[in-house]
């Protein structure tokens, strides 16, 4: 297969490629670097990363940028960023990917946990999570030449002991790639898939 990674510089985005590449080819899309760079927050940006690449098999985006701060410290521009990156930047991957996507082939978008077990200061992230889910569920009903779906990630450990964080509810990101091959390699479609479930 020839895979198309956003955000494959990630923790989890680095974990995915390692366990892809050694039977697929991946092609690589970060911000700054990898083979090919991507704004997610700019549609024209997104648009040209698939002119170059031309047509894929799949496509699996661990990227999308959201604040996590408190409901009071938030601003205007936290808002407005997990909107256009996290959210609309992963919708715009499926809507003006889809022509490149070949039959029977896949997208897997990421949203998290926080969607449904929100913690203080998730209230932004929550936001872009439930409705990428709640829109990957919908989208998939008028979809039928390629599968979609979203890998709900849980804390990664490796970020928690960044973090100076307990890693202990956390789950790898090695782990946490399993969820993204079982759906590039399975059959479902317009599910939310926990990353702890495919372990």
């Amino acid at each position: 297969m020839k895979i198309l990674l956003v955000g494959a510089s990630g923790t989890i985005g680095q974990a995915v490629e390692e366990n892809f590449k050694t039977h697929h080819e991946v092609v690589s899309a970060n911000y700054a670097n990898g083979d090919l760079k991507v704004d997610l927050g700019n549609p024209d940006s997104i648009r040209n990363m698939f002119e170059v690449v031309g047509h894929v098999d799949a496509v699996i985006s661990t990227a999308g940028v959201a604040a996590f701060a408190g409901f009071d410290d938030l601003t205007d521009k936290d808002y407005q960023t997990a909107l256009n990156n996290k959210l609309m930047g992963q919708i715009n991957l499926l809507r003006l990917g889809k022509p490149f996507i070949n039959e029977g082939g896949s997208i897997t978008l990421t949203s998290g946990v926080l969607s449904r077990e929100p913690m203080h200061g998730s209230s932004v992230i929550s936001m872009a999570n439930g409705a990428l889910e709640s829109f990957v569920k919908a989208a998939a009903l008028e979809i039928s030449n390629f599968r979609v779906n979203v890998v709900a990630p849980v804390f990664v450990k490796e970020t928690m002991a960044m973090m100076g964080m307990d890693t202990d509810s956390g789950l790898s990101a090695n782990d946490t790639a399993k969820a993204y091959m079982a759906a590039v390699t399975g059959t479902m479609h317009g599910q939310t898939l926990d990353a702890p479930d495919y372990l």
